[in-house]
């Protein structure tokens, strides 16, 4: 399945940090800013975390919800949520599902060997549930930035 900008953002059921299952539709009201990202505790996503983490009350005041999702199991989220005071969401897709859903479960290389991994990318979903932007292969610096711009034009 392909995604395309103007249509209704593919929903999912996911499971959260404090055991809890987070649904895609629930957030219909509110914007989402749904991120993939590839691994808790490693240089870049901890940067893009904290990012996200340091403008989530700018991201609120504009009534949009910020959600983390990657392979990582719950346990790992919680380690990673409390030792950054993540204020937001974090999904486990350990059976990589739901980035497969948005694309982002991708071939990657490292040092000339291959993988499948995620492909870190961003995804605005507005208030009725339709995606209306998304960034593929993102560069964390000035990232968050650019997403909050973005949700600031909305």
């Amino acid at each position: 399945m392909s995604i395309k900008i103007g249509s209704e953002a593919p929903d999912f059921v996911l499971q959260g940090a404090g055991d809890q299952l987070v649904k895609l539709s629930d957030f219909r009201g509110k914007r989402v800013i749904l991120y993939f990202y590839p691994k808790d505790m490693t240089a870049g996503c901890t940067d893009e975390a904290c990012q996200f983490r340091d403008e989530h009350t700018s991201f609120e005041a504009l009534n949009t919800v910020i959600i983390g999702v990657s392979g990582d199991s719950l346990k790992q989220h919680e380690k990673f949520i409390a030792k950054y005071n993540l204020p937001f969401i974090l999904l486990s897709d350990e059976d990589h599902k739901v980035a497969e859903l948005y694309d982002v479960w991708q071939l990657k290389k490292m040092y000339g060997k291959e993988y499948m991994g995620i492909v870190r990318s961003t995804f605005v979903i507005d208030e009725q549930g339709i995606l209306t932007k998304e960034w593929r292969k993102v560069k964390v610096k000035g990232h968050i930035e650019e997403a909050l711009e973005y949700i600031k034009q909305m």
